[in-house]
C-alpha cells in the first residue's frame, strides 16, 4: 500500500487551526453518518439501497449528502452503470479503506468500554 504524504503547508496541516485544510477534512469524516457508511462498506461494493438498509436510521438525505462528501475526499468510488434505472455502486477507495482502519478501532473500543460508559452514566445521572 502506497500512502501518500501530504506536501503543503504546516499550517493546512495542523487541526489546531481553524482554517487548516486537516480540520476541514477532520470535521468531513467524525460524524457518526460518516463512520457508519465506512465502517458498512467495508471490503465490499454497495448499492445505495443496500447501504440505505443496513445503516438504520439515515435518511435518503444524509446518505447521500455524506456519500457525496466520502467520494469527493477521495474515500469512496462511486460507479454508475448504464441500465435503466441507473445501477449505482459505491466502494471505499485504498484513502478509505486506510481510515477504516481507526473505524474499526473505535467499533472495538466501543465494545471494550460499553459497559463501563453505561455505569458511568448511571452514576452521573443520579
Amino acid at each position: 500500500m502506497v500512502t501518500k504524504q501530504f506536501s503543503g503547508s504546516p499550517e493546512d496541516a495542523d487541526l489546531r487551526r481553524a482554517d487548516s485544510l486537516a480540520r476541514e477534512i477532520f470535521s468531513d469524516v467524525a460524524n457518526k453518518w460518516a463512520l457508519l457508511i465506512i465502517e458498512t462498506l467495508g471490503e465490499r461494493t454497495l448499492r445505495f439501497s443496500e447501504l440505505r438498509n443496513e445503516v438504520e436510521g439515515v435518511s435518503h438525505k444524509m446518505l447521500t449528502q455524506n456519500l457525496r462528501m466520502l467520494e469527493r475526499n477521495g474515500l469512496a468510488e462511486r460507479k454508475v452503470y448504464p441500465t435503466v434505472p441507473p445501477r449505482v455502486e459505491y466502494t471505499l477507495t485504498e484513502a478509505g479503506q486506510g481510515l477504516r482502519a481507526t473505524v474499526d478501532g473505535m467499533c472495538e473500543w466501543t465494545h471494550q468500554y460499553l459497559g463501563h460508559i453505561e455505569g458511568a452514566r448511571r452514576r452521573f445521572d443520579v
